[in-house]
């Protein structure tokens, strides 16, 4: 949802609209940078209880004092990936250049400066606190070694592929689920940066979260399967299987489950009304059209030409 486009205001008026919504938006002070071209935009998204906020404008520069972290209602850390221009990041002592590509964490609930000098663009889940369920003290220790994590890649990658499809997401049925997922790998993330002081504790839910990740990415293809997803991850098929025995589920039914929401959300939507319900079954994985119409009625009370109909 687009919250403001500058650019739709007249020229004179844009610079106090910009800072007065920014300001707004991320309780923060905030100046921007002389331009002959001077422009904001933001976009939001609501993930279940994951906000997704971008942001892109001329050159800024925004801080946080210690008065406006306190007034917090919701505390927040914002996982953030530099889409434009290089910014640089300060809090707790640490400074940082953050080029883009890379990962950046800020607790909102504690002062910080960012900046940009040229016309720039970040991409931020604003993660709710309590849904982190980890010591304040673990996340802050956190910022500074994100890069060091052997996920993030893998989470930088998701991040980047949730905006891509922000609008569909929002949309679909399982806008709360995908956001419940990102917020676990954004823990398993956190985790990961700590040694096996939380890590170890948390290595099951790290690893189920990475593996989450990997069916996400992996679901339209009809031979994915549990060979590959141990291997993939260096354990064994039994481990594998014991993993999701711990969590209430089982891998066959979490990739099918998935696949029929996917499908389900595909049958709605007005841009897919074109296509064949056998290759929509296929384009997510199911080889048999008839097997994906018996398991979508079992899964959703109607059949794929019902659900196509009554979106």
């Amino acid at each position: 949802m687009l919250v403001l486009d500058s650019r739709d205001a007249p020229a004179a008026e844009r610079a106090e609209l910009v800072t007065t919504l920014m300001a707004e938006t991320s309780a923060a002070t905030v100046t921007l940078a002389p331009h002959p071209d001077l422009h904001a935009r933001m976009d939001l998204w609501q993930l279940g209880r994951l906000p997704l906020f971008r942001s892109e404008s001329s050159g800024m520069a925004m801080s946080r004092d210690r008065r406006r972290a306190r007034r917090d209602e919701a505390p927040i850390v914002a996982l953030a990936v530099q889409e434009r221009s290089t910014a640089r990041h300060e809090q707790f002592g640490h400074q940082q250049t953050v080029a883009p590509g890379r990962l950046m964490l800020v607790d909102l609930t504690a002062p910080f400066a960012f900046s940009w000098a040229t016309s720039g663009a970040s991409r931020a889940l604003q993660v709710p606190l309590d849904a982190l369920g980890l010591p304040t003290e673990v996340i802050r220790d956190a910022a500074p070694r994100l890069d060091a994590s052997p996920l993030a890649g893998l989470v930088s990658r998701h991040v980047v592929d949730l905006f891509a499809a922000a609008d569909r997401l929002e949309a679909g049925e399982q806008a709360a689920a995908v956001g419940a997922a990102s917020i676990d790998l954004v823990r398993a993330l956190i985790a990961s940066t700590q040694g096996d002081r939380v890590a170890r504790p948390l290595h099951h839910e790290t690893l189920l979260a990475q593996i989450h990740e990997y069916l996400r990415q992996r679901l339209r293809d009809p031979d994915l399967g549990p060979d590959e997803i141990a291997a993939v991850h260096n354990i064994s098929r039994r481990q594998l299987y014991e993993l999701f025995a711990r969590a209430g589920s089982s891998l066959e039914q979490t990739i099918i489950g998935r696949r029929l929401e996917a499908a389900h959300d595909e049958l709605g939507r007005p841009g897919a009304r074109h296509k064949a319900i056998a290759t929509v079954a296929h384009e997510w994985g199911f080889r048999d059209a008839a097997h994906f119409s018996r398991r979508f009625k079992d899964a959703f009370g109607m059949t794929p030409r019902e659900r196509r109909a009554s979106a």
